[in-house]
């Protein structure tokens, strides 16, 4: 008798019967599979007419996805095949083979009611009794746009390349006089000259009416943001808002290269998501300036946001005077870091990084989410949702085992 398991995998069944038995009741399929099944998912169906070919249940193609997310796959080809060789992916599709057209239309399209599930697992949150609003942090990042950044636009570049356009199409005119036929290829690229001639004024006008001195030509929304260590970025601005128990309560993607005036919106947001607005909101210093303690004090919230001086201090340990070395004479100003100064203050603030900054570390490092898959504002903000789902889900899942 051999000693040897017995393997042949030319056998006629290779996948188990009882996907349950084989993964385990507590994988993260079955878990996310009964939380969209609880999901009120109208807001999909709204989005189709009554005319047209059959479609992938909304259920099916939000499960694949949220799966894909909370497992760091952001490609939809990658998805297609993984829907074929992974086991939760097929218990998730219930078999189907979902091509990757479908995938990223699906993806692309639903907008809305991603943002409206969004508001559903939040809702369901606080109904275990997680996701609370005592306090919240926020914070943003850079994330890379699907764009190359050499092919951009500028005024001078535009000039230089129609200038170059049209010392081509001249020569090429005088060379196709002095033959007795015209050379077919020749006159074909004089065509395509003339036709990228016709469309500079239309490329210099969406230049200026942008407001930038760079335009990126494969994702025009896309913006060159500043990174730490000066560098700079063709990407989008990725902020979220997070509870003391680590969940996001809100999040959204812009196209702002500071976050000065993000904070208010942020909270505007969390409120809008969660139906109350925080009582503490815990901000670094990018996110300071006078009008904001001011409106957060109009809204009667307790706001814990350094400007860089203070939070230099709070950082080093080296007291921070006025600005421009000044005495401080704004009394907003003077009260936040009197705040913050005080041992309650400093253990609050400590504790933005240990809320906030983990959960980027989550989504970029261990989820993928360095650079977006599509292009354009409305649809990263789609993926961007996707990834905050993802990661409420795999919290929920963690906390409730």
């Amino acid at each position: 008798m051999s000693r040897y398991v017995p393997y042949s995998p030319e056998q006629g069944e290779l996948l188990p019967r009882e996907v349950e038995k084989e993964l385990g009741g507590n994988h993260l399929c079955f878990f996310l599979r009964r939380v969209v099944q609880r999901l009120d998912l109208s807001c999909f169906e709204q989005e189709y007419s009554a005319e047209g070919g059959r479609l992938y249940a909304p259920e099916l193609m939000l499960s694949v996805w949220l799966y894909a997310y909370a497992t760091g796959m952001t490609s939809a080809r990658r998805l297609e095949q993984r829907l074929v060789e992974d086991l939760g992916f097929r218990y998730l599709a219930g078999g189907a083979r979902v091509d990757n057209w479908a995938l990223s239309a699906f993806r692309r399209r639903h907008a809305r009611a991603m943002n409206d599930v969004f508001t559903q697992l939040l809702e369901t949150l606080r109904e275990l009794g997680h996701g609370k609003l005592g306090r919240v942090a926020i914070d943003s990042t850079r994330i890379q746009a699907n764009a190359c950044r050499d092919r951009i636009d500028t005024e001078q570049k535009l000039r230089n390349e129609r200038a170059k356009l049209r010392r081509q199409v001249r020569r090429w005119q005088k060379a196709c006089e002095g033959e007795d036929t015209e050379p077919g290829g020749l006159q074909m690229e004089m065509q395509q000259a003339e036709k990228r001639l016709r469309e500079m004024p239309r490329r210099l006008q969406k230049l200026r009416k942008s407001g930038q001195t760079k335009l990126s030509r494969s994702d025009e929304e896309a913006r060159f943001l500043r990174q730490r260590g000066g560098r700079f970025s063709l990407g989008y601005t990725a902020e979220v808002a997070v509870t003391d128990d680590h969940f996001i309560a809100g999040q959204r993607v812009t196209q702002a290269a500071t976050d000065n005036d993000s904070l208010l919106p942020m909270v505007a947001e969390v409120e809008q998501q969660c139906g109350s607005a925080p009582q503490q909101v815990v901000a670094d210093s990018g996110y300071f300036s006078v009008a904001n303690l001011q409106q957060l004090e109009a809204l009667g919230m307790d706001g814990y946001v350094p400007d860089s001086n203070l939070a230099r201090e709070l950082n080093t340990g080296k007291r921070a005077r006025g600005l421009g070395g000044n005495p401080v004479r704004n009394a907003h100003l003077r009260q936040m870091r009197r705040k913050l100064r005080s041992p309650v203050g400093r253990a609050v603030y400590a504790r933005r990084k240990a809320v906030v900054e983990p959960v980027f570390g989550v989504l970029k490092q261990q989820r993928g989410m360095r650079q977006f898959r599509t292009r354009g504002l409305a649809k990263v903000a789609v993926e961007f949702t996707l990834a905050a789902l993802a990661y409420n889900l795999t919290r929920l899942h963690q906390v409730t085992m």
